[in-house]
């Protein structure tokens, strides 16, 4: 009745609009679009929320740090309670598969691909959720409870407070905890700990439905693990219970080179898989354009710096070995004991061996300073066109060859990380795919483009670059997965699952029977049915 009502209002304003002899504005036929925008805002706006819509200035909700798609929704909701979101995705359910209203759930905006959009939709801004205050539990398994809309960063503050710090970390923490956990959350730490999704107890869920349901291994179990690397299809997470440990002190920081990649490699598999080992393992890939690497310890303070600068290499190709190891200052000469022993065993070249000690707050934030830096120069808000790929150990060396052999000739648009992971540290329950091996390698492309760029540092090219290297990986069979997938069609993703594919569709069908959620994905179109 609302949209009847909502209908005929516009109708008959518009035909007295037109016969009104007094009237000195033009006649514009509303469009079909205008129709259905006003009756969205009409039937939005008859619900009882503790938080509010906002329906004009919603430019904002359809970008992204990808900064490649822009699709505008009908509504951003601020919601100030859990019941805010059910009681919407509840209305948009109830409304049918004849509305075209899907939802989608956006933290602090860093999706890659326009995945936390919804064109002419309803976008959920989830760092508005006034929920429940983070709670530190201390006791025999510690934990916090937080908001699904809460910042890493903000977490590590809380809990540092109590001397405790979550186990498993993303490089950037200013990112929100339904985010990451709905893709993985990997750093260089997963090696030990796993990602963040194998770090959570416990989670709150509203589904497709708009049913609010906790969940954890124990609970509603195939959706706890079905939402953990879930893309967000099959609910919004809106509080997680997250495991954290007694937090160290202080951090020793290395970093060393090496221009030969069998013992780079070897190298970092030795070190994930040693009893006694660093706490964070790394890697990352030089291009060697001049010769003279002056940037290569990027907001690192080495000891020698004059070394650092004079440091140089014909080889086009060099790759960086980042460690960490966590101390308390009373442990400082055990802990550089050990430091010294396993860097004994590396195969680094001598002269590169730089070392610094800083807060663990200051380390775990370190990616944060380039931000800063690069927000100043007016280069934060670009194209971001990443490539995030999980390859098999047995393949890296084939991988490599030609990738850093052939497809990266003379340029790097950003960092290129390299590192292995434990695949025993990732539980096979969750919706993540990773590659049928017991190590795996993470290689992420961090590429910025350079607005109207023409050049190898443009958009075109480097999309052109990716392509070439997803290309050489599938008709290499490779075995290759992409981390942070993005697809354009159901028959590729149906690819990337692989046999999970059907045990996917069917929690899709359980819990998001209309495709109502994370229509940015483009995983499920909504009101076609799943198959």
């Amino acid at each position: 009745m609302i949209f009847l009502r909502c209908f005929w209002f516009l109708f008959l304003s518009c035909i007295t609009a037109r016969i009104n002899p007094c009237s000195i504005l033009p006649f514009t036929a509303p469009t079909a679009s205008d129709l259905e925008s006003s009756l969205v805002r009409s039937s939005l706006l008859t619900l009882n929320l503790d938080g509010h819509f906002s329906f004009d200035d919603v430019h904002h909700a359809a970008s992204d740090f990808g900064y490649r798609y822009h699709f505008l929704p009908s509504a951003i909701l601020h919601p100030e309670s859990v019941s805010d979101i059910a009681i919407t995705i509840k209305h948009i359910f109830h409304m049918g598969p004849s509305s075209k209203l899907t939802v989608a759930a956006r933290g602090h905006g860093h999706s890659l691909q326009g995945q936390s959009q919804a064109h002419e939709g309803v976008v959920i801004n989830m760092e508005s959720l006034q929920g429940p205050a983070m709670r530190i539990h201390a006791g025999e398994l510690p934990y916090v409870d937080v908001s699904g809309g809460e910042l890493w960063i903000n977490i590590l503050h809380e809990s540092l407070k109590y001397g405790f710090a979550p186990k498993s970390w993303t490089d950037y923490l200013h990112l929100t905890v339904g985010g990451t956990l709905s893709n993985a959350g990997i750093s260089g730490q997963a090696f030990r700990h796993g990602p963040q999704i194998s770090n959570v107890y416990q989670l709150e869920i509203v589904t497709g439905k708009g049913e609010v349901m906790n969940c954890s291994d124990k609970q509603n179990a195939d959706l706890f693990y079905s939402v953990l690397g879930g893309l967000g299809q099959f609910g919004i997470i809106t509080r997680a219970r997250i495991a954290l440990e007694p937090a160290p002190k202080m951090v020793k920081w290395i970093k060393v080179l090496y221009s030969n990649f069998s013992r780079f490699v070897k190298d970092q598999e030795y070190l994930i898989s040693a009893k006694n080992t660093f706490d964070y393992i790394e890697g990352f890939v030089i291009i060697n354009r001049t010769g003279l690497l002056n940037n290569w310890r990027s907001s690192f303070n080495p000891q020698d710096p004059v070394q650092a600068s004079r440091f140089s290499s014909d080889d086009r190709t060099l790759f960086c070995l980042e460690m960490a190891k966590n101390f308390n200052p009373d442990e400082t000469d055990i802990m550089n004991q050990a430091v010294e022993s396993l860097l004994s065993q590396l195969n680094y070249i001598p002269s590169t061996l730089f070392l610094t000690e800083v807060s663990y707050l200051d380390f775990l934030d370190r990616v944060h300073i380039s931000e800063i830096k690069l927000r100043s120069k007016g280069l934060w808000e670009v194209p971001h066109p990443w490539l995030n790929l999980l390859i098999p150990r047995t393949r890296i060396h084939k991988f490599a060859e030609e990738v850093f052999g052939n497809i990266l000739t003379d340029t790097s648009n950003g960092p290129i990380l390299i590192y292995p992971v434990n695949k025993s540290k990732w539980d096979g329950r969750t919706s993540v795919v990773t590659p049928e091996e017991d190590i795996f390698y993470l290689v992420a492309f961090l590429s910025s483009a350079v607005p109207s760029s023409k050049g190898t540092n443009g958009l075109e090219h480097i999309l052109t670059q990716n392509k070439r290297i997803l290309d050489f990986c599938e008709t290499a069979h490779l075995g290759v997965k992409q981390y942070l997938p993005h697809y354009s069609t159901q028959e590729e993703w149906r690819s990337h699952f692989g046999p999970r594919w059907e045990i996917f569709v069917q929690q899709k069908s359980a819990y998001d029977p209309l495709a109502i959620l994370a229509p940015g994905q483009k995983i499920f179109q909504k009101a076609i049915p799943f198959s």
